[in-house]
């Protein structure tokens, strides 16, 4: 992929922005972060050059001054609730993000629950937090949030919130997912600390959308597709263009709490701070784009992939049309079609041409690699062995599987697990390929490609497998498939 943002400057004008916003206030400010700190691969894949770490690293750079707050729902961890791209419960992610931050060398102060309630589930989980040195801290559900000002800025509201201890001058909050509850703890600790005496500012860190693109630049519209099940529209910043004259782009949601926040901030500190909710932000990514075309082209590929997720869930249920028709709606503004994925005409071409399922790969070099059904191999697999055996330079029709390597798996799956299918799936013929490579050097050289294999793009002429696509998932490789069952 051509790269078109730096990753160098970002990391340097991010830090250096913080720094000044945390100076403009009694040396405290309260920092929401958006969005994902240690995988952000939707910034990866729009902006081209950004590491999805990022957000992580420029936070090292800030070590010495900021502590972290993790905030959860007491609510979410009642329900068990399913952190969809990982696949793990919020309370676990919780545990397994402080971890992170601890090895990475940043301080996590403390948790806050939110929307707290006495549960058995609620005590388990503290006393989880306790044993490992944390503090943890109650906020409760306040009557009348967001709206009613005079409430919620009183000892009846913020006030029966727990006081959070801190002790650096940059505290950032952030949560496992979206509806934690960041904001208002942020909003909370604003009100505590001017009772102790302490001007606490607040900020908010969002990637996207990037307030000084075009509204309907691709990268903000990437955003647009990536949030549809969010209902997130990118919208000009009416405040922002009253008080300065100047376009920002933001979001519904940031625009239409705004008045809401001005009226917090006017109740707190008898004025407010900002003048529109792009001036909350702290988002220096605009700044740090070099090549417009690379993040432009990368955006309308997102945004493909973004539309075969939503057909994808439609037919599994897990999605709704609505969706579907926000993304063809963005596709449409920018004259994008699903053939502008470049695997995708391969991938059907090879499909009616064999009358069975195809997979198609693209390599870093641009080649284009597809794999057919046929009675040992799936088209998933036998589109990763050619590839493989393509970049290790060795001749397509030559086999570097051993037959001996692959009868006792068919057996294994067709005896022994009740299994019709005999063909191996990507997990089994890598399997397979491993136990060849020991006494084979074609296929210890073809096994040694398969980091090539990141950031390659794979399409799938139906929907695969849960095996399938976790094993190009851990690949790195950007997978869609058609909304057909196999």
């Amino acid at each position: 992929m051509k790269i078109g943002f730096d990753n160098e400057k970002y990391l340097k004008l991010q830090s250096e922005h913080i720094k000044e916003r945390i100076e403009k206030y009694d040396n405290k400010l309260y920092l929401e972060f958006g969005g994902k700190l240690f995988d952000d691969f939707h910034a990866a894949r729009v902006l081209p050059g950004f590491a999805a770490d990022s957000k992580l690293q420029m936070l090292i750079q800030l070590t010495d001054v900021a502590e972290i707050v993790m905030v959860v729902s007491a609510d979410d961890i009642i329900k068990n609730k399913i952190r969809a791209d990982l696949g793990i419960t919020y309370d676990n992610d919780v545990i397994r993000l402080i971890e992170e931050f601890r090895s990475c060398g940043l301080y996590v102060g403390s948790v806050v629950l939110t929307k707290y309630i006495d549960h058995r589930s609620i005590t388990f989980f503290q006393n989880r937090l306790e044993n490992m040195g944390l503090k943890v801290y109650h906020h409760y559900v306040i009557d009348g949030y967001p709206t009613n000002i005079p409430h919620i800025i009183s000892e009846d509201g913020f006030g029966k919130n727990d006081y959070i201890e801190t002790s650096r001058p940059l505290v950032v909050v952030t949560a496992p997912g979206p509806g934690s509850g960041k904001m208002s703890t942020c909003l909370s600790q604003l009100y505590h600390e001017h009772k102790h005496g302490v001007r606490a500012g607040y900020a908010k860190y969002e990637t996207f959308p990037v307030w000084n693109l075009s509204l309907d630049h691709p990268v903000n519209l990437a955003y647009e597709a990536a949030t549809a099940d969010l209902n997130d529209i990118n919208m000009i910043d009416p405040h922002h263009l009253k008080a300065y004259g100047e376009t920002a782009v933001n979001y519904n949601r940031d625009v239409e709490i705004f008045p809401v926040l001005n009226a917090m901030f006017m109740k707190i500190y008898g004025e407010s701070p900002y003048a529109s909710p792009t001036d909350m932000g702290v988002n220096m990514a605009g700044n740090c784009i070099f090549d417009d075309n690379a993040c432009r082209d990368a955006s309308k590929q997102e945004i493909i992939r973004r539309y075969y997720q939503a057909i994808n869930g439609v037919a599994d249920g897990t999605r709704n049309q609505e969706e579907v028709g926000k993304i063809e709606l963005l596709m449409s503004r920018e004259n994008i079609t699903k053939e502008d994925r470049p695997v995708v005409i391969p991938a059907l071409e090879r499909a009616n041409a064999t009358g069975a399922p195809a997979v198609s790969i693209e390599l870093s070099d641009g080649t284009i690699i597809t794999g057919k059904t046929g009675d040992l191999l799936g088209s998933s697999s036998a589109a990763l062995l050619n590839a493989l055996k393509y970049l290790a330079g060795i001749e397509h029709e030559k086999q570097i599987i051993s037959p001996t390597a692959i009868e006792p798996i068919q057996q294994l799956k067709t005896q022994y697990l009740g299994s019709k299918n005999p063909r191996l799936h990507t997990n089994e013929v890598l399997i397979a390929l491993s136990a060849t490579a020991a006494n084979n050097d074609d296929a210890a050289l073809a096994l040694s490609q398969l980091s090539k294999l990141k950031g390659c793009q794979v399409h799938s002429t139906v929907m695969l497998s849960d095996v399938d696509k976790n094993i190009f998932k851990r690949l790195d490789c950007e997978l869609t498939c058609e909304a057909i069952r196999e």
